[in-house]
């Protein structure tokens, strides 16, 4: 896994090297965002620092992918840089003729060298510690994660998925009473006989519907 926050030190030092005014109150810390899909990066100003951001999706990229995202939101830190302005553009020139980079306003996964995640059609999640454990294909978990524990000890619980191509009938199904998510079931499990014990990964309260 890639180390953001030293990857950060060595783009700031590349920028100065080459006069680019980044700011001196930069979080040293990248913040990953696990949600992020659609973009690999952003930098967002509280209060009087910069915080930078990065996508999950590029833990696992190659370095330069991830140093010339860091360098783009770095430059976005320098005084009238928050958009991709002339001068914007002119930093980036800067990085990416000396360093290599290919700074744009916006880049492919492709071009970033950064796998298609095979979608998730199951989820589970701990009710003790939150760690979500994600499935493509149907397993002895799926369907009966009940009959498991997390390695915390904890209690595993079926999120409120939808199983994609699936064709076999569905026995039995709960459904939650905060955000509609719905759990089906070809058996008979705990969770069907007493949903009243489970909660949805929203914390709402689980009722059986078929």
């Amino acid at each position: 896994m890639n180390d953001f926050d030293l990857m950060l030190k060595k783009a700031i030092r590349q920028a100065k090297r080459l006069g680019i005014p980044v700011s001196d109150k930069i979080s040293p810390h990248i913040v990953i965002n696990k949600r992020a899909v659609r973009r690999f990066g952003c930098c967002k100003k509280q209060g009087e620092t910069y915080i930078i951001e990065l996508s999950e999706i590029l833990a696992d990229a190659p370095e330069i992918s991830c140093m010339q995202t860091i360098a783009h939101e770095l430059i976005h830190t320098c005084p009238g840089c928050m958009n991709h302005g002339e001068t914007f553009k002119k930093y980036a020139d800067k990085m990416n003729r000396e360093y290599g980079y290919e700074i744009s306003r916006t880049n492919s996964r492709e071009n970033m060298g950064v796998k298609e995640k095979t979608p998730c059609r199951y989820l589970i999640i701990c009710q003790k510690c939150g760690k979500r454990i994600e499935r493509v294909k149907r397993s002895p978990l799926v369907d009966d994660p009940s009959a498991y524990r997390c390695q915390c000890g904890g209690k595993l619980i079926p999120s409120g998925y939808t199983p994609v191509g699936r064709t076999e009938s569905v026995a039995y199904a709960v459904m939650c009473k905060k955000c509609g998510a719905k759990m089906e079931r070809k058996r008979m499990t705990d969770v069907i006989k007493y949903p009243s014990r489970y909660r949805c990964s929203c914390g709402g309260s689980l009722v059986r519907i078929k």
